[in-house]
């Protein structure tokens, strides 16, 4: 009975690591991220896998160790210039057409 149970704990084990890696293997290190605490919703950037957990620098300076299943991805938005921001470039040299 012993040798059965310390097999299923460790298979129990090995299913949580695996769980865990593939939810690791969702977010590449640099991706942004956030995440919930008692503080409120953190934002930050991934720098680190560890075993379990990841490590986040987040823009307070504060460095954190989450579990990657609380983690959610967060969207760069670049920000498009209008077009009628965009510089004009002004007396342009046109090419002329050659004859045919």
């Amino acid at each position: 009975m012993y040798t059965l149970n310390d097999r299923v704990i460790e298979r129990i084990k090995f299913l949580e690591h695996a769980r865990a890696h593939l939810s690791m293997m969702a977010f590449n290190i640099g991706a942004r991220v956030s995440f919930e605490t008692t503080e409120g919703r953190q934002f930050g950037r991934l720098v680190k896998y560890n075993r379990k957990t990841v490590n986040i620098d987040t823009e307070d300076g504060r460095r954190w160790r989450i579990p990657p299943h609380m983690l959610s991805k967060v969207k760069e938005v670049l920000q498009m210039k209008a077009s009628s921001q965009r510089p004009v470039q002004k007396n342009k040299m046109r090419r002329k057409k050659k004859p045919r």
